[in-house]
């Protein structure tokens, strides 16, 4: 999914100074006042992402996998490349190179 790491679905705005309008409840969960805290904190700045990248049995490293296989029709042969989706481990988090700014910082960087 395309800016899948925007805080439309999580209730609250990561950089204003307020949990936006997500209110901790009050019967004491203390786990949702801690995440509203912690985001007071947070960084426009992105370090890290998810690499779209997997790893094969062979310990490949690439966005997709084809095998090819060898389809005989009317006594042809014909060469086939078949997408492969079985045994693949993604490659996981990765550091970015160079911060990247979050796609919900509410700062306006250039105004042509």
């Amino acid at each position: 999914m395309m800016g899948g790491s925007g805080s439309k679905g999580k209730g609250y705005w990561p950089f204003s100074g307020s949990g936006g309008g997500d209110e901790p409840a009050k019967d004491g969960q203390e786990q949702s006042l801690a995440r509203v805290r912690s985001i007071r904190n947070a960084t426009p700045f992105v370090f890290t992402r998810r690499s779209s990248l997997y790893f094969d049995e062979d310990g490949d490293l690439a966005h997709e996998f084809y095998e090819e296989t060898v389809v005989t029709k009317n006594g042809r042969k014909k060469a086939k490349l078949k997408r492969i989706h079985k045994n693949l481990i993604p490659q996981g988090i990765i550091k970015l190179d160079h911060p990247c700014i979050h796609v919900d910082f509410p700062v306006v960087i250039c105004e042509a």
